[in-house]
């Protein structure tokens, strides 16, 4: 992911797209990108990032993830 236009970084944002459309704007129909705005960054900010399982950690949320290495980061 380090180069730019790398196949990798086009499956991950293509497979974070993916599921944004899914389960955020295909289910609303928004009259503008003004209105869009929020509900993304509630969505990414607020579901996404915190709560939503990933299966490439274990099945663990972002935010659960970060908790295991911090605290083992602390007790070494």
């Amino acid at each position: 992911m380090d180069r730019v236009a790398s196949s990798v970084d086009n499956g991950l944002i293509e497979s974070f797209r993916s599921t944004m459309q899914r389960e955020l704007l295909d289910r609303t129909i928004w009259d503008s990108r003004a209105q869009l705005m929020s509900p993304v960054f509630e969505w990414i900010d607020g579901f996404y990032n915190p709560r939503r399982r990933h299966t490439s950690p274990g099945d663990l949320s972002p935010a659960e993830f970060e908790a295991l290495h911090t605290a083992a980061e602390i007790a070494a």
